[in-house]
């Protein structure tokens, strides 16, 4: 198995889609990579050399915010809108939808379960 970024990337599957394992990777970024390593994006992980996966690895960390500098990045502009009290920011504090969504029906997801459904487990 490959490891990049801190992650395992499965042996079995295709290198472009292997590398979407990786938080912050999806299918285009990881043609990209691929592109730039100057690797084949349809041979398989377990096939790579270790010249191969050196390769990718550095594009990874040399070009990309991938895994928990990402994860960390989100949560800091999360916090940002909150404190400087946006509408985006109030929605992520109430934990209701930020983008728009309606809340009449639907939105259950964000909203937990009806109040009503909570009183009954008593």
């Amino acid at each position: 198995m490959a490891h990049i970024a801190g992650i395992e990337i499965p042996k079995n599957k295709r290198l472009f889609i292997g590398l979407t394992y990786i938080y912050g990777i999806g299918p285009t970024i990881a043609k990209d990579i691929c592109r730039k390593a100057n690797v084949d994006e349809m041979k398989k992980v377990e096939d790579l050399s270790v010249e191969e996966e050196k390769a990718i690895r550095d594009v990874v960390q040399n070009d990309y915010t991938v895994e928990g500098a990402l994860r960390t990045q989100v949560a800091m502009n999360i916090k940002r809108l909150m404190e400087i009290g946006s509408y985006r920011g109030m929605r992520h504090k109430r934990g209701l939808p930020v983008r728009g969504q309606r809340t009449h029906t639907n939105a259950r997801t964000r909203k937990g379960p009806r109040a009503g459904a909570i009183k009954k487990k008593k």
